[in-house]
């Protein structure tokens, strides 16, 4: 699988996983950045929210550092996807590039557990339709 693809096929649990993995991204991301600003402003002004700020952005990095292991335990995502998506999270912006690329997987994810669904509810009531 390259890394740009979505997987199909994916367990409730996995979508959860994604889901978590994606909702913990841009908060990350966000407060990475604050983090950034407050540091300027720390060294040119005499506000400090640094230590607010690195507690709060350390929490959320650890939350996605924990989610990501999550979703690539559920997923079995390759080496180098997940490898990806823990750099995109160590990057200023990254978080926002990981919410748009778990997203996708995110909704491939779903689409693909409505068909089975659809494709099981399909196959059960044909199934019973020929014993009748």
């Amino acid at each position: 699988m390259a890394i740009l693809e979505t997987p199909s096929g994916l367990p409730p649990k996995a979508v959860s996983a994604l889901r978590r993995l994606r909702l913990t991204s841009v908060p990350e991301g966000v407060s990475f950045l604050v983090l950034l600003v407050c540091s300027v402003l720390k060294r040119t002004t005499d506000f400090n929210a640094v230590p607010v700020m690195g507690a709060i952005h350390g929490i959320l990095f650890i939350l996605y550092v924990i989610f990501w292991a999550d979703a690539w335990n559920r997923i079995k995502w390759p080496f180098g996807r997940a490898a990806l998506y823990f750099v995109l999270s160590v990057l200023p912006t990254g978080g926002f590039f990981a919410d748009k690329m778990l997203r996708k997987e995110e909704e491939a994810g779903v689409i693909a557990a409505r068909a089975r669904k659809e494709q099981t509810s399909t196959v059960s009531s044909g199934s019973s339709a020929v014993n009748s």
